[in-house]
């Protein structure tokens, strides 16, 4: 398993942790952003990070039988989790701004699922997620993600195990500190695409 500071080195090395003024999936603001798609670009490196998330999720949890996550950042991730674990991955989507399975991916009544993602922040996006759970009759194992930035302010009441922690500020716009004001920002985030 690999260490949080083999991980940070990872995120360094692949340019996954940009610097500068971001505006978050969320609506915060940041002066740091995890790019995750960076790293899933470097299969080496996606590999090291993702066999260690598999490991850690083998010990925290049993009997998964389907991994759901969010389109778009989370379906790499996910896939290579559910390709570790020899487990069946599906992803939902946003229509009309909220997520849906599509593509003729289901929920069997039951399924014990784990929802894997790239980042969480606030957890929105993997709330939204277990919505879909909930509404088949299903059942949630927990969350699973690379990078929990949530500094423990997150609205998923159920186990989240990480890669890796990182304590990133966020900001309200209202509450941007001067540094950030000085910096145009950028949204690179897929929500509203």
């Amino acid at each position: 398993m690999l260490s949080s500071e083999e991980s940070l080195k990872i995120l360094k090395e692949t340019k996954a942790l940009l610097e500068g003024h971001f505006i978050l999936s969320s609506g915060l603001h940041s002066p740091k952003y995890v790019q995750c798609a960076q790293l899933m670009s470097k299969p080496s490196h996606a590999a090291q990070i993702c066999e260690s998330l598999v490991e850690k999720i083998k010990s925290e949890f049993n009997n998964i039988n389907l991994i759901l996550s969010p389109a778009i950042g989370g379906i790499v991730v996910g896939y290579e989790v559910g390709k570790l674990m020899g487990i069946e991955t599906i992803f939902s989507e946003r229509v009309n701004g909220e997520f849906q399975l599509r593509r003729d991916f289901k929920i069997n009544k039951g399924t014990n699922v784990l929802i894997v993602e790239d980042v969480i922040t606030t957890g929105k996006s993997s709330i939204e997620c277990s919505k879909l759970v909930k509404v088949n009759k299903a059942n949630i194992v927990g969350f699973a993600c690379i990078i929990d930035r949530s500094n423990n302010k997150t609205e998923i009441n159920e186990k989240i195990i990480s890669q890796i922690k990182l304590n990133i500020p966020a900001y309200k716009k209202e509450e941007l500190p001067k540094e950030l004001t000085l910096i145009d920002p950028v949204k690179p985030g897929s929500r509203n695409l």
